[in-house]
């Protein structure tokens, strides 16, 4: 299967952990009833504009995490990585993904998921200006993005490091992140 497309984005949020800073831009906290972590139900990765369908998806990648590996290039105009998994299911899940985030920054279409990462802003703004290639393949799901904006290529750099980092640890990695981010 092969899609070229206007725009993609890969794991597009950032999932918090039990630390009582508000989340970026939507004043939603993860946990229970805004207090607490629930790896169960895993709420922080619901949105004001996220299905259900999204929402799930994520949940299968973040739990299942341990099944994924990824490689990155960085481009002087952008990236290309390759992601895959052990499992069928995360597998599904990161192609349905990668796919429809495709469609959502393409669109403009930020589904506002609560902990969502801040480096996320700039696709949902500047969309258009992304040229992203995406091949489904036995050895994973392949992306090339690219783009003559200068910030954008930053951020898709920067992206590219945040969700390496999920993959190979989990929500420990978007614990250290959101730390990061509230020392700031």
């Amino acid at each position: 299967m092969r899609y070229v497309l206007g725009t993609i984005l890969m794991f597009s949020v950032l999932a918090s952990g039990p630390i009582s800073a508000q989340m970026h831009g939507h004043g939603h906290m993860h946990g229970t009833n805004g207090a607490g972590h629930d790896m169960a139900n895993m709420p922080g990765l619901q949105g004001e504009n996220a299905t259900a369908e999204e929402s799930a998806e994520l949940a299968i990648m973040f739990q299942r995490f341990q099944t994924m590996s990824r490689e990155v290039e960085n481009l002087s105009n952008g990236i290309r990585t390759v992601t895959r998994s052990t499992d069928p299911e995360v597998m599904d899940a990161l192609v349905n993904h990668t796919v429809g985030m495709i469609d959502r920054v393409g669109q403009m279409n930020d589904p506002k998921i609560f902990i969502q990462s801040p480096t996320l802003d700039i696709f949902f703004a500047r969309g258009d200006s992304i040229l992203s290639e995406v091949d489904v393949t036995e050895d994973g799901v392949i992306v090339i993005q690219t783009s003559d904006d200068p910030d954008v290529v930053a951020a898709l750099h920067t992206h590219a490091a945040e969700v390496t980092a999920m993959v190979e640890q989990g929500m420990h990695a978007v614990h250290q992140m959101m730390m990061q981010r509230s020392s700031n």
